[in-house]
């Protein structure tokens, strides 16, 4: 049995965020997706009250980070989530304006599945977004460590 995957977007843009969700929506992915503007909230929530990520021990969870929020990087997030033994095996997928070959690669050595440049146009946006959702449609998500 394949448990339902929690979308966790991170994203401190509020248009982008509706955008996402939308287009994702529309793509047919009717998974719950739980938005944070911030860091700070995200990462509580990931982590649980202990700051351990055992609050997630067991969830199937699949996280669309951006790199550049009001509080924190996303870069720390990305390298925080893929040291913890709960979270590392979540797909990360970096939704960002940045297309840094430099941060790319990082992004990728700290263990990101996809790096997506959001396009400036919001019709290029909204057709990569819900191309995404297909993506997210198929794709196998294992839950969190036990």
């Amino acid at each position: 049995m394949t448990l339902p995957v929690t979308i966790i977007m991170i994203e401190d843009d509020e248009g982008h965020a509706r955008l996402i969700e939308r287009n994702i929506r529309r793509s047919g992915v009717n998974n719950e997706i739980l938005s944070f503007t911030n860091g700070t909230s995200a990462m509580k929530h990931l982590f649980g009250p202990d700051g351990t990520g055992l609050a997630q021990k067991g969830n199937a969870l699949l996280i669309l980070l951006d790199l550049n929020l009001p509080d924190m990087s996303g870069i720390d997030i990305l390298k925080q989530i893929k040291e913890n033994k709960y979270l590392k095996a979540s797909p990360v997928v970096v939704l960002t304006t940045t297309d840094d070959s430099q941060e790319i690669k990082r992004c990728y050595e700290l263990g990101c599945n996809v790096y997506i440049t959001k396009p400036v146009n919001y019709e290029n946006f909204a057709n990569a977004i819900r191309q995404l959702g297909l993506f997210f449609s198929v794709i196998q998500v294992p839950p969190a460590a036990t």
